[in-house]
């Protein structure tokens, strides 16, 4: 009998648990932010674009793609806001295309939250030595045995720290992942990358069916963002080429809204309404209204065959 209360104290902590976690995930709500956020057409009337700066060999058509490489050798193009991004919680949703004619074919491309903005470098078209999160879409395998590319990684660069390309930043990596058919995928490519200050940063990725996110990394211990940084993508091909497009991109800040209802201020979405509990987390507690419902028959169940057991075992005596 004392299996069976252990058994349920663990169950019934569980779903707690469990319910909880559902609470805080869906008590996450967004503001979009414009300042940050790019689409079609991309361009203003004057050909200019409100909120990015673009440079290098970076090319745009204004009914398909932000081109930052073309299908060429030793290309390097950049794209980076103009304001910085001063969301403490925010998620940014890329769009993306890698491409090519060739079989062989390389470098990559990156999305930078840095200090630094609009700088041709080694590293994906970008500045060496920068201070922030650097995310690094390698196609191209120089020295990492063991490992499958397309690679994902994550550096966090100090100023100092340098990107050793010879070893593909193997000794700077903060986190990564392999993405077989993430170039020439069949479904529209995107990666979702959400941070949450001082709690988790997670980066998700869409290649393989639409609809469907594969997480790539997530850490409840994220890197410090400087204070003053600004979204950029830049990519570089070297002796190998490809092209590299930006699509879209989505950025939204992030904030926990009130759960007594009311007025929510987070920064600037002041007066952006909560939604209730009917409103946003009703089927969220029928699911749990059903998982407790199953959970109690089971126990009931458990607890009913072992006291018949006991009893049988009482009769022979």
């Amino acid at each position: 009998m004392l299996n069976l209360k252990s058994t349920l104290s663990a169950l019934w902590l569980a779903t707690l648990a469990w319910g909880t976690a559902r609470a805080e995930e869906d008590n996450v709500k967004s503001i979009p932010l414009r300042t940050h956020s790019l689409s079609q057409p991309y361009l203003d009337s004057d050909m200019q674009s409100r909120w990015y700066d673009f440079g290098g060999d970076t090319i745009i058509r204004t009914d398909q793609y932000i081109r930052l490489t073309s299908d060429y050798p030793s290309q390097s193009g950049w794209l980076f806001s103009r304001v910085p991004l001063t969301a403490t919680n925010w998620e940014v949703e890329v769009e993306f295309k890698i491409h090519g004619k060739n079989q062989l074919y390389g470098d990559g491309f990156a999305m930078w939250i840095t200090k630094e903005r609009g700088k041709i470098g080694p590293v994906f078209g970008s500045a060496d030595r920068f201070e922030g999160l650097g995310i690094f879409f390698d196609t191209y395998k120089n020295n990492r045995p063991g490992v499958v590319f397309p690679y994902v990684m994550a550096m966090v660069g100090d100023g100092q720290k340098s990107y050793d390309k010879d070893t593909d930043g193997k000794n700077s990596e903060f986190a990564g992942c392999s993405a077989r058919g993430i170039r020439h995928a069949s479904v529209p490519t995107k990666f979702r990358l959400t941070y949450f200050q001082d709690k988790y940063l997670k980066l998700e990725l869409q290649y393989k069916s639409e609809g469907e996110w594969t997480l790539c990394f997530e850490t409840n211990q994220p890197p410090a963002i400087p204070q003053v940084a600004y979204l950029g993508f830049s990519a570089e091909t070297g002796e190998l080429s490809d092209n590299h497009d930006i699509i879209s991109i989505e950025a939204k800040n992030l904030y926990h809204a009130q759960p007594t209802g009311g007025k929510s201020t987070p920064g600037s979405g002041r007066g952006k309404k909560v939604a209730s509990p009917k409103e946003g987390g009703s089927w969220t507690w029928f699911f749990t209204k059903i998982f407790l419902f199953f959970l109690v028959i089971g126990g009931g169940y458990v607890g009913y065959t072992a006291w018949r057991a006991n009893n049988k075992r009482s009769h022979r005596f």
